[in-house]
């Protein structure tokens, strides 16, 4: 069977789509990604899109599971590249794709990643910690 490639940087999965998305492959690829986070405790994952010129309401939902999936795992994703008319595709059908981050391309996207990453969390503030 079809696989899309997973490739680790550092506390990051990048994810490039060249391929057009079916069911079966989109499936897949919400498995395989769901392991590997859990395996190597990424902190990020950037799925780049520019590639795909169709988006369905199928894959729309694919997508947003992800990024749910992701945020249990503790990792944030960021889709990058949208095309204009998968944008618009997804306004027409409704899909909102809540709690999905989205960037123009990769440099912005690996940059969003690293501030959401680098942000401390409420409470991991060394300076308000009691002794």
């Amino acid at each position: 069977m079809e696989r899309i490639p997973i490739l680790r940087m550092g506390d990051y999965l990048l994810v490039t789509i060249q391929v057009d998305m079916h069911d079966r492959l989109a499936m897949a690829l919400q498995d395989d990604l769901t392991a590997r986070i859990a395996k190597t405790g990424a902190q990020g994952v950037l799925i780049d899109i520019s590639s795909l010129e169709i988006v369905d309401s199928f894959i729309g939902r694919i997508i947003s599971n992800i990024s749910g999936m992701s945020r249990i795992l503790d990792a944030h994703t960021v889709i990058v590249g949208m095309q204009p008319a998968v944008a618009i595709t997804l306004v027409e059908l409704g899909l909102t794709l809540p709690g999905v981050l989205t960037a123009l391309d990769v440099e912005k996207g690996m940059a969003l990643l690293r501030r959401l990453v680098d942000v401390p969390e409420e409470g991991d503030d060394e300076d308000n910690a009691e002794f």
